[in-house]
């Protein structure tokens, strides 16, 4: 095969799944919204289950449901029948997963949900196969041929499955009202972690804060800039509300007489840049960076009153680019 001829086969095989994908997206209506009903109800954790393929997408979509913050684990068809059935409790909800839905090994997990009155959800391309007949939501998959001309090895119906898959996770954790800050708890390591993390994990807090009242003398509010070492200085109010802030530029602006002066008269009133501690890490880092003008320190206020500070030096060492 030619380098063309590959890139021709990739190409082809991209378009006839994307193709596919929008055939599904139209074939969505109240059965999706019955099973998305039906897993946001569940008390227990969601039971994704499959065999061959359909298995590998199965435990990807249960990854997915965890990490959304919907409890979810995936169990083996064929291991079911000797003994992971026990995995499998009251208030789950199944959500099996087969082309055909004829897959004898699913029909122990079907059985033990009929029996315990389980909610079965069913992924399948054939609605009156065994699994779509004893579901109690069909989500049926698109006719659309597999991606090779000629086999029927699982590719678009996988594509599908998986998609259908990020659907449900999504419509169910829109509807629990998850939010970023909730997906960064679970997702404490590596780069995603990172930019999930909040100004209050990372913030320095009220011992290392540089603060000043507004009449204190400029030979004080340098002092406490130099001993501090962020390059700016806090001027808070007797009722603890931070009324203004001291930089670099402001010491360059006054520095004629600038001894002579206090820390209020040189100040600039109401930092326009500040922010809260359950401000997200990524959104710290955006508004440092936004014009104009940039900063590289911001203070953490709560309630007006300054509880902590927060360096760019402290974002990048998180991994927080």
């Amino acid at each position: 095969m030619s380098d063309s001829d590959a890139v021709a086969a990739g190409r082809r095989v991209l378009s006839a799944e994307a193709q596919a994908l929008t055939l599904q997206a139209s074939l969505l209506d109240g059965r999706f919204a019955q099973a998305v009903d039906l897993l946001f109800a569940a008390k227990g954790r969601i039971i994704c289950t499959g065999i061959g393929k359909s298995g590998h997408v199965a435990r990807k979509i249960a990854a997915t449901f965890a990490s959304t913050g919907a409890p979810a684990s995936f169990v083996h068809a064929a291991e079911a029948s000797h003994g992971d059935l026990g995995a499998i409790g009251a208030g789950d909800v199944v959500l099996a997963l087969s082309k055909t839905g004829e897959s004898r090994e699913l029909a122990d997990v079907i059985g033990y949900a009929k029996r315990f009155g389980l909610p079965l959800i069913a992924m399948t391309a054939a609605p009156d196969s065994a699994l779509g007949r004893a579901a109690d939501a069909v989500l049926e998959i698109a006719n659309a041929p597999e991606a090779a001309d000629t086999l029927n090895a699982p590719t678009t119906s996988t594509t599908l499955q998986m998609a259908l898959g990020d659907a449900l996770a999504v419509a169910v954790l829109e509807r629990r009202g998850f939010t970023p800050a909730d997906f960064g708890r679970l997702h404490p390591g590596g780069k995603l972690g990172a930019m999930l993390r909040t100004v209050g994990d990372l913030m320095h807090g009220a011992a290392e804060l540089p603060l000043v009242s507004p009449d204190a003398p400029m030979r004080e509010a340098l002092l406490v800039m130099t001993q501090r070492r962020f390059g700016v200085v806090g001027v808070r109010e007797s009722s603890g509300a931070l009324s203004g802030v001291i930089t670099d530029g402001d010491l360059r602006r006054h520095i004629d007489g600038l001894m002579d002066r206090t820390a209020g008269e040189v100040m600039t009133p109401g930092p326009r840049k500040t922010a809260h501690p359950d401000m997200l890490a990524s959104e710290a880092l955006a508004l440092m960076s936004d014009p104009p003008p940039s900063v590289t320190v911001m203070f953490v206020v709560q309630d007006s009153r300054p509880v902590g500070i927060l360096h760019v030096h402290d974002l990048l060492r998180a991994g927080v680019m």
